[in-house]
């Protein structure tokens, strides 16, 4: 058994699974929240057993000792002692240009984590609380930062530079970098294994969909363009993100709205997107109630945000000259079979002989591919386990 603790830290919780490697199954997992309040609370979860309990927990540190009493409980918990935690993998959003991949964490590799908090003000300051705090309980566990942004880069310049003044780059970092990287690659790599061919110019469109969504293509297993950008605010529209829009936009509404920055950021990424549109909310499922009740509004969102994603697949296929396969993921793309059908009426130019009855049919959540025998371009949905993915290069990298 080689267990390896996977952390997702934000500015006030602390999400934790302990999996084991060899197996790949987890082992226990839970979530600490409201850290740094009074009424604090944590959840542990493991087979044939789940708690819930409320106390202060006033910083990272103190909610992963919390953690770890849960793990190392001797009625139930899942290990005798912190000491059979192999290593520590931690999810970081922001790694810049700095990182194409995961890296082991020392302090040259947390000083450049800090250096790319301008990138991700919001995740990269909530990352690092998590890694401070693990290395204040488990100085001797070697740990692993795995980022968000590794996969986009394998872009090419042409496809991650903007058309801005080349010194906005060399000066201040702005290119795409895209997101949900762990994710893409994970199921990319499911892909090709369904596939079973060898993975030189295999040619894959991802579609990461849910309250955050991005599309991303890859030939070969390594990423060739991705809709998310400098932020993840680029790309789709999404739960209550805009997606992209004229630029021109923001001064327009600033002025004629006399909106602040702070405010039309909030705007673009806590008002807009599907509750925007919809007047009804960011969740799907409740935009399909409305929209089958006939909320227009509702109707429209879900209608925009199809037509979105197909129009990525779209440009993507030509970008790569062609697209082998279709891998759909994530709480919308795993889940919701009316939105898999939006997108996937007419592709049939791109080779998907597609079964549409057995999408609508299909489970919540299932593992499947949704084309025909003999289809050119296969289609499947796969789940995203990013936690996984996180756990298989933790040990790649810290156990070598």
């Amino acid at each position: 058994m080689t267990n390896i603790l996977v952390v997702n830290a934000g500015s006030s919780s602390l999400k934790y699974q302990l999996i084991d490697v060899d197996t790949e199954n987890v082992i226990a997992k839970g979530i600490c929240e409201r850290i740094g309040d009074s009424h604090s609370n944590a959840s542990y979860k493991r087979a044939g057993y789940a708690v819930e309990l409320e106390q202060p927990l006033g910083n990272h540190a103190e909610a992963v000792a919390l953690v770890l009493q849960l793990l190392t409980d001797p009625e139930n918990g899942v290990v005798h002692s912190p000491s059979e935690i192999a290593a520590v993998g931690h999810r970081v959003v922001h790694g810049g240009e700095r990182f194409a991949q995961s890296a082991l964490i020392d302090d040259a590799c947390i000083a450049a984590i800090e250096e790319c908090i301008p990138l991700g003000p919001l995740h990269n300051p909530a990352n690092l609380m998590g890694i401070a705090g693990c290395r204040e309980m488990l100085p001797n566990t070697p740990m692993v930062a795995v980022f968000d942004t590794s996969w986009g880069q394998g872009m090419a310049r042409a496809a991650y530079m903007y058309a801005l003044p080349y010194e906005a780059y060399e000066k201040h970092g702005v290119r795409r970098y895209g997101f949900h990287g762990t994710s893409h690659a994970y199921v990319t790599q499911k892909c090709l294994e369904k596939l079973d061919v060898p993975a030189e110019g295999v040619k894959i469109v991802t579609c990461h969909l849910g309250n955050g969504s991005s599309v991303s293509c890859s030939v070969g297993g390594r990423c060739v363009d991705t809709s998310m950008g400098l932020t993840p605010l680029e790309g789709l529209p999404m739960g209550t993100r805009s997606g992209s829009i004229d630029p021109a936009i923001i001064p327009y509404l600033m002025e004629r709205a006399q909106m602040s920055a702070a405010e039309i950021d909030a705007y673009m990424n806590k008002k807009s997107g599907m509750l925007g549109i919809s007047g009804v909310g960011s969740d799907f499922r409740d935009l399909w109630k409305a929209a089958n009740a006939g909320n227009d509004r509702a109707r429209l969102a879900l209608d925009m945000f199809c037509l979105s994603v197909k129009k990525l697949i779209g440009s993507y296929a030509a970008e790569m000259g062609g697209v082998d396969a279709i891998v759909f993921t994530a709480g919308v793309g795993e889940n919701d079979q009316a939105v898999r059908d939006l997108i996937l009426r007419g592709l049939e130019f791109l080779g998907c002989d597609m079964d549409y009855e057995k999408n609508l049919a299909l489970p919540k959540g299932v593992e499947a591919e949704l084309t025909r025998p003999n289809s050119r371009c296969r289609v499947f949905v796969i789940p995203t386990n990013e936690e996984l993915a996180i756990a298989r290069d933790t040990a790649r990298i810290a156990l070598a």
